[in-house]
């Protein structure tokens, strides 16, 4: 879980005052939707900031939709969403060319993946053949339709969803797709006060008819390439290399973490400090987000009896800080 200094300063050496109130109003609001849940709601922007793809698991009805709407909403971002099914084809979420008679020729028709922010619900309940056009579409932007190349909006997110694996119909995720998601967060239950908040409130659902963007689309990709100018010392380098290393040595993981993994950790850690008003990246940074950003892409050795998420917590405590 989060520290509790993970709540967004009002201003920084890198960030004007005014600029950086832009990200806790867009925390604030996406709060007042998700109730009770702000430290995963700080997560998905950091996720978001860091131009990474967020996956949220867990048991249907607790506001994984309403959290991915929230956030386009807030963004300013066009949204679509497509609820995944075995028998989902990827005609279905890329598009088809269709004849048109008055034109005499093909003509494209985008499916929902060309928006701004796709919401991928329940993504475990398709089959491999879609994963692969989902996995082209988060890792190149672009996707491939008839032999053409069709570059996709920008920015471009997904934001998956999916249910517990002991669910029926549910099927695993492959690896080279759970490496492409930056984070993978559980919203959980809400505490009582905050359940309390939601039976006797308004739908929040219908709130989100008028959430009003917090920001441009342009503005948001400007506090994207903000995110790049903030400072890494070597040290700090040394610290994340000696983490993934440790994933890699054998006696903690049936299989370590790729390149690709420590590139998005460190760009995730460097949005965190953005978020937190800083223009350097700290140890706690990389601390704070090293379980959601690496448990999903790490395979336990069954010996260890611990979940991913536990044993990557006990390597973090086992690894010291130079």
């Amino acid at each position: 879980m989060l520290r509790n200094d993970l709540h967004p300063v009002m201003a920084s050496s890198a960030t004007p005052s005014h600029k950086a109130s832009q990200i806790a109003q867009l925390i604030d609001q996406v709060s007042t939707i998700i109730v009770g849940k702000r430290d995963q709601v700080t997560l998905s922007v950091i996720c978001l900031l860091a131009g990474g793809h967020l996956l949220i698991e867990d048991v249907p009805g607790v506001g994984k939709t309403t959290l991915s709407q929230a956030l386009a909403h807030s963004l300013g971002l066009s949204f679509s969403r497509i609820q995944f099914t075995a028998d989902l084809l990827p005609s279905d979420l890329i598009g088809v060319s269709v004849y048109e008679r008055q034109k005499e020729a093909f003509v494209f028709h985008p499916g929902p993946v060309f928006a701004q922010v796709l919401l991928a619900d329940e993504i475990n309940r398709a089959g491999p053949r879609t994963q692969s056009a989902l996995l082209e579409a988060m890792e190149e932007r672009q996707v491939s339709v008839e032999g053409a190349t069709r570059p996709l909006p920008s920015p471009f997110f997904v934001i998956a969803t999916q249910n517990p694996s002991e669910q029926l119909g549910t099927h695993p995720l492959p690896e080279s797709q759970l490496d492409r998601f930056a984070m993978r967060l559980s919203l959980g239950y809400p505490d009582p006060a905050a359940e309390k908040a939601l039976l006797t409130g308004e739908d929040k659902r219908s709130l989100l008819q008028h959430v009003q963007p917090v920001m441009t689309s342009l503005e948001w990709q400007q506090w994207q390439d903000r995110v790049n100018q903030v400072h890494v010392s070597d040290s700090l380098l040394d610290y994340l290399l000696a983490l993934l290393t440790a994933t890699r040595d054998g006696s903690w993981f049936a299989q370590g973490l790729s390149p690709r993994a420590g590139l998005s950790l460190l760009k995730l850690a460097r949005a965190r400090a953005l978020v937190l008003g800083r223009g350097h990246v700290s140890p706690e940074d990389i601390q704070s987000l090293w379980v959601p950003a690496v448990a999903h892409r790490l395979v336990p050795l069954s010996q260890s009896g611990r979940s991913a998420a536990a044993q990557a917590r006990v390597l973090l405590e086992a690894t010291p800080v130079p």
